[in-house]
């Protein structure tokens, strides 16, 4: 069996300035809960716990908000503890080829609730060629933050969420969250120019309605057959009721197909590709709203599909707890390195260290004959204290060593595992 090295993280000396100095936003940006704040229902609300290894981030969440959702008319479903878990790339890259932001959950916003795409999940004539689009047909049933429970009870939402944030025409828009390619999400209002000048304004989507009163032919030009027609555009099928009522027109907008664009942004002052949601003066959402048919980067699995978003953390990583912002008032930290415990021990042992200063750090671990059988922390920390849990079900009985290397300090302590 593969080791799972579990590192826990716990911060003693740290300022908000040193976290975001070295925690990058896939990090830091997630709305922890520690306190056991709970939602609806009494299930505990926003992110439990985020962790991160060199290349991913992993988010620990109910999909519960810690603000008031409900009620849902004509909705028969009830929120859940989703008990997700989802690994964000820190690192993410274009997308050879497109992959299509299907049904149920895309994105995961700061407080672990999920979104969706614009679509309903349902077609007229369920012929799959006409897809209805939410807000139309199932907005009366959306809630005061515009979201709702889908069967299964996953809370989520296909347009702008009112009670996470406020929008501000004279700020750029907040960092909202992350889609599942590992690009963020952000509010309507950002930089003009994307190299982050000209002051702030509401990003306009590349979606416009067709000019159409017959739905006979889709939006690349596809003439139908009768039997695959649309209804006739109508008060009670209105133009933009359906995706297929919408074609790209980039021409004066602002965001690609995908509803994105690459461009300087708070939390990424070099540039980065995000996602903007889209409203429109009046703060009424505009289509396609979060995302368009397609990602722009390239998905990291285990997110979406069936079974999506339960994600087993099979490396080793460093749980991240975010600062309250007051100083130790004890004495400052040794460099320390304590004995395991327990020891002996079968098949797992936790090791707490402490340092006394920012630096690359390493904890390694060793046979009698001094080869490395595994590297748990392996990375720049900052002063704090540090406690490792460490499997061995996959080394035979037998002393080891385990060396705590920080800086030019190194210290090596001995451990038994018997089994």
């Amino acid at each position: 069996m593969k080791n799972i090295f579990l590192v826990l993280l716990i911060f003693i000396i740290v300022s908000a300035s040193a976290v975001t100095a070295q925690i990058t936003p896939e990090i830091y940006t997630w709305q922890q809960n520690p306190g056991g704040i709970t939602g609806y229902n009494g299930i505990l609300a926003d992110v439990q716990q985020v962790f991160y290894s060199a290349n991913f981030s992993y988010v620990k969440c109910t999909g519960i908000p810690s603000y008031t959702i409900g009620p849902w008319a004509m909705n028969p479903n009830i929120p859940s503890n989703q008990n997700w878990t989802f690994k964000i790339a820190r690192f993410p890259v274009p997308a050879g080829a497109s992959t299509a932001a299907g049904n149920g959950q895309i994105g995961v916003l700061k407080n672990g609730v999920v979104l969706f795409n614009p679509g309903d999940a349902m077609s007229y004539n369920n012929q799959n060629i006409w897809h209805r689009v939410a807000q139309y047909f199932e907005g009366v049933g959306f809630d005061t933050s515009g979201g709702h429970p889908a069967p299964g009870g996953v809370y989520h939402y296909h347009i702008n969420m009112k009670k996470l944030y406020t929008p501000d025409e004279n700020e750029h828009s907040p960092l909202l969250g992350y889609m599942f390619d590992g690009y963020p999400l952000y509010g309507p209002y950002a930089y003009s120019n994307s190299n982050g000048t000209g002051g702030i304004r509401r990003m306009i989507s590349g979606y416009v309605k067709r000019n159409i009163t017959e739905r006979t032919t889709l939006p690349d030009g596809t003439v139908l057959q009768s039997n695959q027609y649309g209804p006739v555009v109508s008060s009670q099928y209105p133009l933009g009721c359906f995706i297929e009522d919408y074609v790209l027109n980039v021409s004066g907008s602002d965001l690609d197909l995908h509803n994105g664009r690459f461009s300087v942004t708070p939390e990424y002052p070099d540039g980065t590709y995000a996602y903007f949601i889209t409203i429109d003066a009046e703060g009424n959402p505009v289509y396609p709203y979060i995302i368009g048919p397609t990602y722009y980067g390239t998905v990291t699995p285990g997110n979406i599909g069936p079974g999506g978003g339960h994600v087993v953390i099979s490396e080793s990583v460093i749980q991240y707890i975010p600062s309250t912002g007051i100083e130790n008032q004890n004495e400052p930290l040794n460099f320390n390195l304590y004995q395991n415990y327990p020891n002996p021990f079968n098949p797992e042992t936790r090791i707490k260290f402490e340092l006394n200063r920012t630096a690359v750090t390493s904890l390694k671990i060793y046979d009698v004959s001094g080869k490395e059988v595994s590297s748990p922390v392996n990375e720049k920390l900052i002063a704090g204290s540090y406690e490792v849990s460490f499997n061995g079900s996959s080394l035979s009985s037998g002393i080891y060593y385990y060396t705590l290397a920080s800086g030019d300090i190194r210290l090596t302590k001995k451990m038994m595992l018997v089994k």
